[in-house]
């Protein structure tokens, strides 16, 4: 289950990207704090998907300024757009699943956007439910290896007795797996243990992969990539791995 996750968080950290323009991640995290308060309220205690929102902008070094004018705006209180969340899903290079989540204030538009991505780079948009079907929704949290500094079975013991559904160690990491109602439950658990995350987030995981070779790799790259730098989207998800090897002759 955690190759093609595990994979892909592997290139985002190799390529560096993670939106190269600070503005666009502070634009793109406010407008999920704003519809996050919108939905739930402004108490983050009493609304977990903007307690998240909250976290993932401090994760990302945004002001507490920007973030509460981003709640003031979700609450009414200091007015805003009008956005709502919409998913759409589709298929990439070799037959791969996509799923992207947007906030949008205009759904015509963003989808006709998002189709011309699609189509442009050897995929195509499709119906609502065809992929989604494919990925589970999951608390994800990555403890980077610090030169063998933590014992293998203490964090497994530690983060299955926290309430963990999962554990996989890889050569560079460890990947602890969650339900998303006890994500941050397993998350406080673990850092009050000293654990440090590189990632932590509700994410969607795929079931299988699809294993990406020859021409497929940089045209699946650069359709995730322009769907990530389109204004609307908050998230991408995709069911494919690559090898190592793949990537440095994409990155070169």
């Amino acid at each position: 289950m955690m190759a093609g996750h595990s994979k892909w968080k592997n290139i985002q950290h190799r390529k560096g990207r993670q939106d190269a323009i600070r503005g666009k991640v502070f634009s793109k995290l406010s407008r999920e704090i704003s519809v996050a308060a919108r939905e739930g309220g402004g108490d983050p205690d009493q609304n977990q998907r903007l307690r998240l929102a909250i976290s993932k902008a401090r994760a990302q070094n945004m002001p507490n300024d920007n973030i509460e004018r981003a709640i003031k705006r979700g609450t009414g209180e200091d007015g805003g757009g009008n956005y709502e969340s919409v998913t759409y899903e589709g298929y990439g290079p070799g037959g791969v699943a996509v799923m992207v989540e947007a906030l949008t204030d205009n759904r015509n538009r963003t989808a006709a956007d998002l189709r011309h991505i699609f189509s442009k780079r050897g995929g195509n948009l499709g119906e609502s439910g065809c992929v989604a079907w494919m990925f589970d929704r999951r608390g994800f949290l990555r403890i980077d290896r610090e030169e063998d500094a933590l014992d293998e079975e203490e964090v497994m013991m530690q983060a299955l007795e926290a309430g963990a559904e999962d554990v996989e160690a890889t050569d560079d990491s460890y990947e602890i797996i969650t339900s998303p109602d006890q994500f941050e439950e397993v998350k406080d658990a673990l850092e009050q243990e000293g654990f440090r995350f590189s990632t932590a987030e509700v994410t969607m995981i795929p079931q299988n992969t699809i294993h990406l070779t020859g021409d497929h790799v940089p045209k699946m790259f650069q359709l995730v990539d322009a769907l990530d730098d389109h204004d609307d989207v908050q998230n991408v998800y995709a069911n494919f791995e690559v090898d190592d090897q793949e990537i440095q002759n994409y990155q070169d």
